[in-house]
């Protein structure tokens, strides 16, 4: 190799008084200028930066015991800068400096041994060297002490000494001890639960610049959890973290631009922060994007870019994107149609308890699609999507129940569900609550009921809920008498298609007066704009 002042320019060429005085000690073997003149290689200070300069420059002074030299040394190992990067040098010259006791490399070599990297993977070293460096009052050290007992490697989990450690750092100004800190308030671990000590500790770190404080931050005043609710101000932190490139917070802040929530409405930022979150892989980001191109909706309809976005999110476990990835295979959209390949995707969706998937799956075990047909599958698919208060779900839990094919026969339990999906406005449940009170079938007859589920179902449109309901005003069965509401029930039914609605119209009419007729065409007219 050749020697370092060999290789240094000629004291001609322009190099500072600063430099020259400090390469002339570091020639005559001074340790310390031999370091700083290391140093100036780094950083390009008083000459252009030159990190194998640097490398011989520490080197020198590394021989010489100097221990600043040894980390720096070992800094350059680790970074592979004018050297090859090598972590078994990288922990050797940490070593030599951190047993002089050099805090910054007691703490590098911390990492290493954490890490396995260059040495044998080593909590109980890591922790040594953590706490040697922690009690010199290196911030970074006490963060990672506060993280191993927070988490239980290498020491017995003890919150309280996780505080601790996490608290010493974060009064020095440690950002990433703060939002620690914060998070320990905000989830009551080691300390009472206070969110406005968890909001003041999020806030310290976040206006130092760190991302993740940066994102909780916003979405406190996104959701106006323990501060009052402010748009502006979660955009602001959004975008903050969103520019260093936190996904979640590229992810959300497209959320506000694509919704127009305290931002005019700009789907062209949306799409521009959904591509910066998909590129970094965030699933929700590359589920939308698959959206967007499957629905044309702010980009060309493109089923291929649709199922390669799907893809991404559904094979990092994303279940929405699952779900959307099996309806592509189902309709054979950008990929060849593949019904298996479908219901495995349907599958892995459902297994993590999206609703959607579990009563798809439910559908095809009921009536046989590309499945051999199963009423337990299909009832046992049912329950899970309606035990998480999914009406439709709940609705077919009710018609498995009611139906003599499927063997499972139970008046009272199909009531149950279909009461479960009525309160929650599903017409179909609704519809079949008002048959069985007008049949009395499970129930004791009555009439009164039978109208308000029927009304109910007829309001939302259901066409046989508004025949019904046509019959009960014209032949005053159960309603009050009034040809009026049973011409403008009837005949809504009719536009919706019920066949036998036309006779009754007719029938209806004949009995009208000229007064009930225009107050019946009144009734349409306005219906009909209702619509």
């Amino acid at each position: 190799m050749q020697n370092a002042s060999a290789r240094q320019p000629d004291a001609a060429r322009g190099h500072t008084v600063e430099y020259l005085r400090v390469k002339a000690l570091a020639e005559r073997g001074v340790a310390n200028a031999q370091h700083s003149l290391g140093f100036m290689y780094v950083n390009g200070q008083g000459v252009p930066q030159d990190f194998a300069l640097a490398v011989e420059w520490y080197l020198k002074a590394a021989n010489s015991g100097l221990e600043h030299a040894q980390y720096n040394l070992g800094v350059m190992y680790q970074k592979g800068q004018g050297v090859a990067q090598d972590y078994a040098q990288a922990a050797a010259w940490y070593e030599r400096a951190a047993v002089q006791g050099y805090a910054a490399a007691q703490y590098n070599l911390g990492w290493l041994y954490a890490k396995g990297q260059g040495v044998g993977h080593d909590v109980q070293q890591a922790m040594h060297w953590f706490s040697q460096a922690a009690d010199q009052g290196d911030a970074g050290a006490q963060n990672n002490l506060g993280m191993m007992y927070e988490t239980g490697k290498g020491v017995p989990q003890d919150f309280k000494q996780a505080i601790l450690w996490y608290r010493k750092a974060a009064e020095q100004g440690y950002a990433r001890a703060q939002f620690n800190l914060a998070l320990r308030y905000d989830n009551a671990q080691g300390v009472p639960l206070d969110q406005q000590q968890a909001i003041s500790w999020f806030r310290k770190a976040a206006e130092q610049g760190y991302a993740p404080a940066q994102f909780n931050l916003a979405l406190r005043f996104d959701k106006g959890q323990g501060v009052p609710q402010n748009s502006q101000k979660a955009i602001s932190w959004y975008r903050r973290a969103a520019e260093q490139g936190h996904a979640s917070s590229q992810f959300n802040l497209a959320l506000l631009y694509d919704s127009g929530h305290g931002v005019p409405r700009d789907e062209e930022l949306a799409l521009e922060w959904y591509r910066k979150a998909a590129g970094q892989g965030h699933a929700g980001a590359q589920d939308n994007l698959g959206l967007r191109y499957e629905h044309g909706q702010g980009v060309g309809q493109d089923f291929e870019q649709a199922q390669a976005w799907y893809r991404k999110a559904a094979e990092q476990g994303f279940a929405s994107a699952q779900y959307h990835l099996g309806l592509l295979f189902d309709a054979g959209s950008g990929v060849e149609r593949d019904a298996s390949e479908a219901i495995a995707w349907f599958g892995k969706a459902a297994e993590q308890s999206h609703v959607r998937a579990q009563f798809e799956l439910g559908l095809r075990y009921e009536s046989g699609m590309d499945v051999p047909r199963d009423y337990r599958h299909a009832m046992a698919w049912y329950r899970r999507a309606a035990d998480h208060d999914y009406a439709p779900a709940q609705f077919m839990v009710g018609a498995l129940f009611d139906s003599d094919e499927a063997g499972m026969l139970d008046s009272r339990e199909a009531y149950s569900w279909y009461r479960k999906a009525a309160d929650q406005g599903y017409a179909r449940a609704q519809f079949a609550l008002g048959l069985r009170h007008d049949s009395g079938q499970g129930v004791a007859r009555d009439y009164e009921a039978a109208y308000f589920w029927y009304l109910q179902a007829a309001r939302q449109g259901h066409a046989r809920a508004q025949f019904n309901l046509g019959l009960m005003h014209a032949a005053g069965h159960g309603a009050v008498p009034d040809l009026v509401q049973a011409m403008t029930w009837l005949q809504q039914a009719e536009l919706a298609g019920i066949a036998a609605a036309a006779r009754y119209v007719k029938s209806t009419a004949a009995r009208m007066n000229p007064s009930q007729l225009a107050q019946a065409r009144c009734l349409a007219v306005r219906a009909e704009l209702a619509a």
